[in-house]
Formats: structure tokens, C-alpha cells, sequence
């Protein structure tokens, strides 16, 4: 699993910790939602899902880095799963 982090303004420490704190969060989420979404065609292989992650706007997208097969099978559920009422980046 591969994720962009879309960065808008300075690239800084404080930035890059932020980014990584998602990750740690985002990363078991998203497992756990395509393990639940996929079928036994699926190889176990999650380095073909990429991820876009503005971390602005705390949204996450499907890259259509990802294989198209995929997509649809994920694309209908993942928003609300995963961005939708998500506490993925809430702020201390």
C-alpha cells in the first residue's frame, strides 16, 4: 500500500509528522475495509493499492495508480468508510 501525500504549502517537521501519524492510523483502516471489500481473487498483494492523502483537507482518495479492477470493486464504499464521519485526522 502506497500513499501521495499531497502537501500544500511547507513541506516542514511539523508537516512530516502530521503525515506520519496518519499513516499509522490510516493504514490498519484501510487494510481491514479491502480485506472486508475483496474477493478470493485477490493475492494478498497490497502494494498495488495507492492512496492519495491531502493533508489540508484530511481526505483520502483511491490513486488511479491502483489497478481499475480494483477500484471498482472498493470505489462505491470507500469514501464513507474511510473519509466519511472518520476521526482519522482529528487535531488534539
Amino acid at each position: 500500500m502506497k500513499f501521495n501525500w499531497v502537501i500544500s504549502g511547507e513541506n516542514d517537521q511539523a508537516v512530516q509528522k502530521a503525515c506520519i501519524d496518519m499513516e499509522y492510523r490510516l493504514r490498519p483502516k484501510i487494510t481491514k475495509f479491502l480485506l472486508k471489500k475483496l474477493d478470493s481473487d485477490f493475492s494478498g498483494d497490497f502494494s498495488i493499492f495507492h492512496f492519495d492523502v491531502d493533508v489540508k483537507n484530511h481526505w483520502v482518495w483511491i490513486s488511479n495508480k491502483t489497478p481499475q479492477r480494483f477500484i471498482e470493486k472498493i470505489k462505491a464504499d470507500f469514501d464513507q468508510e474511510i473519509n466519511g464521519g472518520s476521526t482519522l485526522f482529528s487535531v488534539a
